[in-house]
């Protein structure tokens, strides 16, 4: 965490598809104030979860935070009405 951003988060293989990743999410949106995070945009898998978790994309880099040619992609929690 750095602020209200989630700066990363892994599941081991093993315990994908059991609600680790949902319950940890779930905690740092509720506990902890996460309401953005960064995604490697080549893991549709992690993009897909974070979809489903409410978050959206607003915004894309090119580059990692080194400059280097991993193209990231930028999302934020939607808004609940």
């Amino acid at each position: 965490m750095n602020d209200c951003t989630l700066e990363m988060l892994f599941v081991s293989d093993s315990s994908r598809g059991v609600g680790v990743g949902k319950r940890l999410l779930e905690y740092g949106i509720e506990r902890l104030g996460v309401r953005k995070l960064t995604v490697n945009e080549q893991n549709p898998l992690a993009r897909g979860f974070y979809e489903h978790m409410g978050f959206e994309v607003y915004d894309r880099s090119d580059v990692d935070e080194q400059g280097m040619p991993f193209p990231l992609l930028y999302m934020r929690l939607r808004k609940k009405f």
